[in-house]
């Protein structure tokens, strides 16, 4: 059984300098002038040391339809990192996970998708281990597959327009992801 979502999503909203400064209904925060927010991406290896990527579902408000990492999300006022990315997992993928360890902490973007909404976020970037199969919530994703680090490294440089761009840049930052 799938875990509830929750029926209206805080975002915690957040100031130049990342402090918080007060939170947004997640479905009025996503916009042309969207407001710097928290949130967080997490790239799931299996034992083989496959990265799960997804590929968003259609109807997915920013970014239908493209490939990234596993899941994302944003932290609810007061949740802890580890809490929100379990909560995602479940929500997202039915994935159940371990060995949770932050790789970019400090990861900031801001991008504009094909319909003028803009993701503005700072967005600590996560790795975790699958210790279950994913099970996607069809709302959120359409497709799944496990793959080598190195070919996705190669596949986001040589197709970039299929991929989310916070996928793309997470790559050109993280060490040791392909090894």
């Amino acid at each position: 059984m799938r875990p509830v979502e929750v029926l209206e999503e805080l975002v915690v909203l957040l100031d130049e300098s990342g402090r918080e400064i007060g939170t947004a209904p997640k479905l009025t925060v996503h916009g042309t002038d969207t407001a710097l927010h928290l949130a967080f991406s997490c790239h799931v290896l299996n034992p083989a040391g496959e990265v799960l990527v997804t590929r968003r579902a259609l109807s997915k408000k920013t970014w239908p339809g493209v490939w990234t990492n596993s899941f994302c999300g944003h932290p609810l006022p007061g949740e802890t990192f580890a809490s929100a990315i379990e909560r995602r997992a479940q929500f997202e993928l039915g994935l159940l996970i371990q060995n949770l360890t932050v790789t970019l902490p400090d990861f900031r973007y801001r991008a504009v998708d094909s319909s003028g909404i803009v993701e503005n976020e700072i967005c600590p970037v996560y790795l975790a281990r699958a210790t279950s199969d994913p099970v996607p919530n069809p709302d959120e994703v359409m497709e799944f597959a496990w793959v080598e680090p190195a070919a996705l490294q190669r596949s986001v440089r040589d197709a970039p327009w299929a991929f989310s761009p916070w996928l793309g840049l997470q790559l050109q930052e993280l060490t040791g992801f392909d090894a």
